[in-house]
């Protein structure tokens, strides 16, 4: 087998190059396709460059729309592609084109007379996927290859049909293009528009909503255009006009039913100013297709279009030749040039003719499929390799904005990288932000960036809901349709905080919390105020911040602290205290008893008797001091004794002072200590009307629902627990506050405080007032706005007379660490005077000893020597003094 390279110029022209016969399917050769790219292993019967002897490789059929613009272009762009097959090679193929009219059911009659009477090698086409289903189904069933032309395919679809490949690469990567550009713009909610037709409107749904949640926006509305005229879409997009929303994006729409759209929207004045609407393929790649008539009501859109190199002399032949032959065959429409369906198109058709051009028809389809899925050229498109049946997704797409009688191109966004002015280049600079790409003029021309929402009017202003049933009527007081209150004060002043003038109109809502903020879901109240910030609540709605404490707390009855009076005596000083009290006295003891032990007789004697002397000489200053003052023979002994007294007299008065407090003062203590003792003891509860705290009770803190009972007011919350009905009732923080407040001498708040998240405004979610609503609230903390219209709410329910009930604590060390360290320092420093004195005493005396008996000694001596010494002068013997 060898190996060739076969050089075709260019031109339209074939030059004799010689003759070169090449006979079998073992031969590889190759061929420099489109543009001169070299085409890779393509096995042929009979190649001949100059003398070209014809070779017919097989039938392709097609199925397209012929009313439709993208099945035109298709059909037109096939054409070429085989045209310019035979030209390059010289082999041909016979063609069979079926009109599927828009409807699946003919595509699929098309498709099987295609199969059964033209014996087609393949097919390719259609371009929607509805219609693409019903023949891949027949073409697996046939083992004919389907070459699918439909901008969206769902994953599974090649697994189900393996005799289907996706030859238009996937597009769905522009919902994230979408997404980028709604986030550039602060735009927090969109409307999605739909055709609601097949599987592909289902792929696009799915990938829009998980683009736009990345980036942190909602959906606001979801409107379905059936796959026909309908004489609802006025209605619909009248709903759609009285929300806030005014940012629309069109997805998977049909050219024909997205012309409707906008003229119709055009008509309610849907495409002015304050609105933006962006578009997607299929319908952007179309724009170009459009008459004056239908431009000019789609003036200021932003659409995303798949992206393709047009630069080249490949793309340049193209362009002529499509243009020229467009022409010819479709006189009527007003313009020529080719879209990217064109392009799909024909990279669809040259893919089909490589790999039937290495094959033979009597091989099959099964060995013509595999052919397809190893294609590997460079076509208008870009490279042609498929990877699971599919093409690589389309990750570049181009963004326009239409104005005038055309459109304008803006710019590019690329996946992964970002908004770009240009591609394809080495200096290409990337933002994260459309706005760098320059001034967009937007519907009814303004130049100024749409806010993207409905601001609110004095003929239709923000609809606040408020909770009818509030317990707490300093937050909400309703009194014939006066609105008062904590709550309407705050979102007064939030209101007045806003960048702008915002109407509203509170409405009373005499149902469940829960029920109210299910009215923003079903769109009756624009906003709700005074509601419990829940987790499960935000599938209806979001909320601010909260603007009270967050918690629940156990409110509980008081009682007085009667029992356990017995070791009271010992309660004014704290365990470390006593202990370190006794320490002291045996210390000072223990010093008294060295000073003083040679000069009382009393500390003499049996052990038992010293020490109960020894504690009856400490003591006694306690009560004595006379007694004591004239037992004390030693200084030191009465310089450790009064700074002890000192100390000690210091210490009795503030034992006495602190027990006298314990004593006088009543203590007050909760009756109930934590939820345990309350499941325990199997106690009633309560908790007020409409809110969430029962299903908390019960669910978190595990109540019996039999012990939960709801109260409509605080003095019902009170008479209840004065009667002893309910053991303790659960109140979120901020009423709390006020309940104490009014009843603070009879009850207590008990255990810990259980976090929730607090009052709050709740909005539609991703409602753009949302953002500067937080903003004016912030704005009211830090000013102490809010803290003031607290304290006037609470100051009406003070409770004047109350007493603090602060138990008078136990007396520590740390209070009288300097008067120990002084006394003990007194006795230490007189202890040790005595040791020192007594020792150097005691060696003074020795010495004078030693030296008085060497005396004695030379006494003697001089005694014994002299004759005039009598016995009786012993008297003249010195008398030493008796230790």
């Amino acid at each position: 087998m060898s190996n060739n390279l076969y050089c075709l110029p260019d031109s339209g022209e074939r030059h004799a190059l010689g003759i070169v016969v090449k006979l079998g399917f073992e031969d590889i050769v190759d061929v420099v396709g489109v543009g001169g790219d070299v085409i890779e292993d393509m096995e042929v019967d009979a190649f001949v460059l100059g003398t070209a002897i014809e070779v017919n490789k097989g039938i392709v059929g097609v199925v397209a729309d012929y009313n439709d613009r993208s099945g035109k272009e298709e059909i037109v762009a096939i054409k070429m592609a085989l045209e310019d097959f035979y030209h390059y090679t010289n082999q041909s193929f016979g063609l069979h084109i079926r009109d599927s009219h828009g409807d699946p059911l003919k595509a699929a009659l098309a498709a099987r007379d295609l199969i059964d009477k033209e014996q087609v090698q393949a097919i390719i086409g259609p371009q929607t996927w509805e219609e693409t289903t019903l023949i891949a189904e027949l073409c697996n069933q046939n083992m004919t290859p389907l070459l699918s032309l439909a901008d969206v395919t769902p994953n599974w679809a090649t697994s189900k049909w393996p005799f289907m490949v996706q030859t238009s690469p996937n597009a769905l990567k522009q919902m994230k293009a979408v997404s980028a550009i709604v986030q550039s713009w602060d735009w927090y909610s969109v409307n999605i528009i739909y055709e609601d037709k097949d599987a592909s409107s289902t792929e696009s749904l799915s990938n829009i909503y998980l683009a736009l949640t990345e980036a942190g926006i909602t959906i606001s509305n979801l409107l379905s255009v059936p796959p026909f005229p309908s004489s609802s879409l006025s209605k619909d997009l009248e709903n759609l006009r009285d929300g806030h929303c005014r940012v629309f994006v069109v997805v998977s729409l049909s050219l024909n039913l997205a012309i409707n759209l906008f003229e119709t929207a055009s008509k309610m004045d849907m495409v002015g100013k304050d609105y933006v609407w962006i578009i997607t393929d299929p319908f952007t790649s179309l724009v170009h297709s459009l008459n004056a008539s239908t431009i000019s009501s789609m003036q200021g859109i932003i659409g995303v279009k798949s992206y393709f190199q047009e630069n080249g002399k490949k793309h340049e032949d193209f362009y002529r030749k499509f243009r020229r032959k467009f022409s010819l065959d479709y006189p009527q429409e007003l313009n020529n040039e080719p879209g990217t369906f064109a392009a799909h198109a024909y990279d669809a058709a040259w893919t089909l003719a490589l790999a039937m051009s290495q094959t033979n028809n009597n091989e099959g389809g099964k060995f013509l499929m595999n052919k397809i899925l190893h294609s590997n050229f460079l076509g208008l498109k870009g490279r042609i390799q498929f990877n699971d049946h599919t093409l690589d997704p389309t990750q570049t797409f181009q963004i326009i904005n239409v104005i005038g009688k055309g459109y304008k191109e803006i710019g590019f966004w690329s996946n992964g990288l970002g908004f770009s002015s240009n591609i394809g280049q080495h200096d290409v600079s990337y933002s994260s932000s459309m706005k760098e790409l320059g001034q967009v003029m937007w519907p009814g021309r303004p130049w100024e960036t749409p806010r993207g929402w409905a601001l609110p009017t004095i003929e239709k202003p923000l609809r606040v809901g408020v909770p009818a049933l509030s317990t707490l009527k300093q937050f909400i007081n309703i009194t014939h349709d006066q609105f008062q209150g904590f709550t309407i004060d705050l979102f007064k002043a939030t209101m007045d905080l806003m960048p702008y003038h915002v109407p509203y109109k509170f409405y009373a809502f005499n149902d469940t919390y829960d029920e109210l903020v299910r009215q923003i879901y079903l769109k009756n109240f624009d906003a709700v105020i005074d509601v419990t910030i829940i987790s499960y609540r935000y599938q209806y709605a979001e909320f601010t911040q909260p603007y009270t404490d967050p918690g629940v707390v156990m409110v509980v009855p008081l009682k007085s602290k009667t029992g356990h009076r017995a070791w009271l005596f010992v309660k004014p000083f704290t365990k470390t205290m006593w202990i370190l009290i006794v320490l002291v006295i045996i210390y000072n003891v223990f010093v008294l008893w060295m000073l003083e032990r040679n000069h009382f007789c009393e500390l003499k004697g049996s052990i038992l008797k010293q020490y109960g002397n020894i504690a009856w000489l400490a003591m006694t200053p306690l009560v004595n001091l006379n007694d004591i003052g004239d037992k004390l023979h030693n200084n030191l002994s009465r310089v450790a004794m009064v700074v002890w007294l000192f100390v000690a007299l210091i210490i009795m008065q503030t034992y006495t002072a602190n027990l006298t407090s314990m004593l006088t003062v009543e203590r007050l203590e909760p009756t109930i200590g934590d939820v345990d003792q309350l499941r325990n003891n199997n106690a009633m509860v309560g908790y007020s009307t409409g809110s969430f705290l029962k299903n908390y009770l019960h669910d978190v803190l595990h109540f019996n629902p039999a012990n939960i009972r709801q109260f409509r007011s605080h003095e019902e919350f009170a008479e209840a627990l004065r009667r002893k009905e309910i053991a303790a009732v659960f109140i979120e923080a901020p009423g709390a506050k006020i309940f104490l407040a009014k009843y603070c001498k009879e009850f207590i708040q008990a255990g810990p405080m259980y976090k929730i998240g607090g009052f709050g405004f709740a909005f539609p979610q991703g409602s753009p007032y949302l953002p500067l609503v937080n903003k004016a609230l912030l704005d009211l903390f830090e000013s102490g706005k809010q803290r003031e219209l607290e304290n006037r709410m609470l100051a009406s329910e003070k409770c004047e007379e109350s007493e603090p009930d602060t138990e008078t604590a136990s007396l520590s060390p740390n209070s009288f660490w300097a008067l120990f360290t002084l006394t003990a320092g007194t006795s230490t420093i007189s202890l040790l005077i005595y040791v020192t004195g007594t020792n150097w005493l005691t060696s003074a005396v020795i010495e004078q000893l030693g030296q008085a008996k060497r005396r004695l000694s030379r006494k003697d001596s001089h005694v014994a020597e002299s004759p005039v010494n009598s016995p009786h002068s012993d008297s003249h013997v010195m008398q030493l003094p008796q230790a």
